[in-house]
């Protein structure tokens, strides 16, 4: 009877009474996310897809192994939570809000400063899109032995026309991490230990797919922060690698309005309403290999609360005002 190798990165199942030495092909290390990129700590291949990660060949031989790990111990934690004085940070003073210019003013395109190490980035992986673009058409009329379905949760490989016509069990959400706990939008099975995620058995049924779909651009969240000094505001996107050409930041003295794109297909988009008012003429965009920093000149020299203005809060409706003095009439 065959088992389940839970060596990372095979999923594969064997024949405990046939074990051979070398006949899982694994990771000994433990997967690494870092900078939106994904690998293994054991290899130096790393890749900001998560299909891609999953199908990273191993780069150790040895046999296969059907001990399930251990689920990690979660240590006991006071289900009282702290308690924290509240601090509530407001918008302008209403006499600061009449000299605020208005939101409407005319956008204006920000100066953009392209740095040394993005040009050369760039330079190097339009090269290597050169040099690889005979081989992608090669690649793209024929599906090679041994390519791993692109489906979520799959672990099966291509072998031969006989293999389309298997049933694909995969995951069709996507992958979710948060506050230590690993699982599937899909079907929200959630566990603490990364090997029984990837063990996971999909909950649809299709068609396994070996070539990943061009869906050209498309638009994805990205981290930024922001800090202060006295006289700027830097707010900092960590997109790797954005395209000068394709990319702008657009902004008048109290609003802006980001368009990156970066990694040649990927598209941020942000609408900011600023709490603080900027000097537009005075602001740039520095655009890095690894960030993007948008530096902003204060009109003022003041310390801002926060980055964006709160929405404002619309007065209550009549009739749940006339419930409210209702009921304050009962109480008394």
């Amino acid at each position: 009877m065959s088992v389940l190798c839970y060596n990372k990165g095979c999923g594969q199942r064997f024949d405990p009474e046939n074990n051979p030495d070398e006949g899982c092909i694994h990771h000994p290390g433990v997967p690494v996310f870092h900078d939106a990129l994904k690998g293994w700590s054991c290899c130096k291949r790393r890749t900001t897809d998560f299909s891609d990660f999953l199908s990273i060949a191993g780069c150790t031989k040895g046999p296969h192994n059907k001990e399930k790990p251990p689920e990690p111990v979660k240590p006991d934690v006071d289900e009282q939570k702290p308690k924290f004085s509240e601090y509530i940070i407001s918008a302008p003073k209403p006499q600061e809000a009449i000299c605020r210019p208005s939101a409407d003013e005319p956008l204006v395109r920000l100066l953009q400063k392209v740095s040394t190490s993005l040009k050369q980035a760039l330079e190097k992986l339009k090269l290597t899109d050169n040099s690889n673009a005979e081989k992608q058409e090669e690649d793209d009329c024929e599906v090679k032995t041994g390519t791993t379905c692109k489906n979520g949760g799959c672990t099966k490989s291509y072998d031969g026309p006989a293999t389309d016509s298997d049933v694909c069990l995969f995951h069709s959400g996507f992958p979710i991490f948060h506050e230590g706990m690993k699982y599937w939008s899909c079907c929200k099975k959630k566990t603490s230990d990364f090997n029984t995620f990837l063990s996971q058995v999909g909950c649809t049924n299709g068609s396994h797919v070996w070539r990943k779909k061009d869906e050209g651009k498309k638009v994805v969240p990205c981290r930024f922060d922001w800090h202060q000094t006295g006289s700027q505001v830097i707010i900092s996107i960590y997109a790797k690698n954005g395209v000068p050409e394709l990319s702008y930041v657009d902004a008048n003295s109290t609003t802006l309005n980001i368009h990156v794109v970066f990694e040649g297909e990927k598209e941020f988009e942000q609408k900011i309403s600023l709490w603080g008012v900027i000097d537009v003429s005075k602001s740039v965009v520095n655009m890095m290999a690894a960030k993007i920093e948008i530096a902003m000149k204060k009109s003022e020299a003041m310390s801002w609360a926060r980055l964006d203005l709160p929405p404002p809060v619309s007065p209550p409706k009549e009739d749940q005002k006339k419930e409210e003095d209702d009921s304050d009439e009962e109480s008394e």
